[in-house]
């Protein structure tokens, strides 16, 4: 056999082996990220850092209203004394998503006293950055992580290499009921923790 069919096998090998390794890690990734959706930790701690999430007008959007909603129940259930709310503007004429969380928290009577807010950030990442910023400002040192259930791995990972002492604490409702929005939400997730374990953004 000509030596270039020899080298062309060995490259048609070598090519579906490394695709079959990457589908594997892919895989085997967002099995991670599912069965993690549903840890759930009976801890308390000194604040809930609740991960901003689009805003309608003045309100929160469905899937951030499940957000406030969780954080909300945490507090007057005595798991935290604080609230911490992240999110900046995603549209111009909209108000930051934290201002938007603050206002729907105290009309569900919590604090406002007991409700910090960064309004800066627009990723998981800055999220985080900013909320914990505040957290110091405020002494606080120990965490809950509300967000979305598929959102929690790569959202606890973020804020543990951040130096938190942070835990999941996952909406027991969410906005992505439907098998098609689930695994949309779930592929989508994949890939971001992913590229972040290995760019670290």
């Amino acid at each position: 056999m000509p030596n270039y069919k020899i080298q062309k096998r060995r490259l048609i090998l070598v090519s579906l082996a490394l695709m079959s390794a990457l589908l594997l890690a892919f895989i085997s990734t967002a099995l991670s990220i599912y069965l993690y959706s549903s840890k759930s930790n009976n801890i308390k701690a000194e604040a809930a850092i609740v991960l901003g999430a689009a805003v309608w007008g003045k309100e929160p959007s469905p899937v951030f209203r499940e957000r406030i909603n969780h954080a909300i129940n945490l507090y007057k259930n005595g798991d935290v004394s604080t609230i911490i709310f992240t999110g900046g503007v995603g549209d111009r004429n909209e108000p930051a998503e934290a201002i938007v969380g603050k206002n729907y928290a105290i009309a569900q009577r919590v604090k406002a006293a007991n409700i910090l807010i960064e309004t800066q950030s627009r990723t998981t990442s800055q999220n985080l950055k900013n909320a914990l910023k505040v957290a110091s400002d405020n002494q606080l040192t120990k965490f809950l992580i509300v967000s979305d259930p598929l959102h929690m791995k790569r959202a606890v990972l973020m804020a543990r290499d951040l130096g938190m002492d942070a835990y999941p604490s996952p909406t027991p409702t969410t906005r992505y009921r439907s098998f098609h929005s689930q695994i949309e939400f779930l592929l989508r997730e994949t890939y971001f923790y992913l590229v972040y374990l290995v760019l670290k953004i």
